[in-house]
């Protein structure tokens, strides 16, 4: 994993079994998006987070396909029905096989 990327996720600690929650997510993520050059004019290579999923309990919540048009430090907000205590995976997948992942737990309370 390089170090310059870093995952950031707010899921609640604890929540009513069946409440909806709001879950945000934020990498930090260059996203080269293949069209620029560097500075001997050699075409810098696609290097964006093309796909991002989230997982509870082993069952997907979101999956995300992203393009070139994404910007850098890509940031989602979605909601998330919480049926049981468990745990949230989200996992992000760049272009150069790279995969950088995370996980929150959240009670039941």
């Amino acid at each position: 994993m390089s170090s310059d990327v870093k995952p950031r996720v707010k899921v609640p600690k604890k929540a009513k079994a069946g409440d909806t929650i709001t879950i945000k997510t934020l990498i930090s993520h260059k996203m080269e998006s293949g069209q620029r050059k560097d500075k001997d004019g050699n075409k810098i290579p696609r290097s964006i987070i093309n796909t991002f999923t989230c997982d509870f309990n082993g069952q997907n919540v979101l999956t995300v396909g992203l393009e070139t048009a994404i910007s850098t430090n890509p940031y989602f907000q979605f909601e998330a029905i919480v049926p049981e205590a468990g745990d949230f995976v989200f996992t992000w997948l760049d272009d150069t096989g790279e995969v950088y992942t995370t996980s929150k737990s959240i009670a039941i309370g």
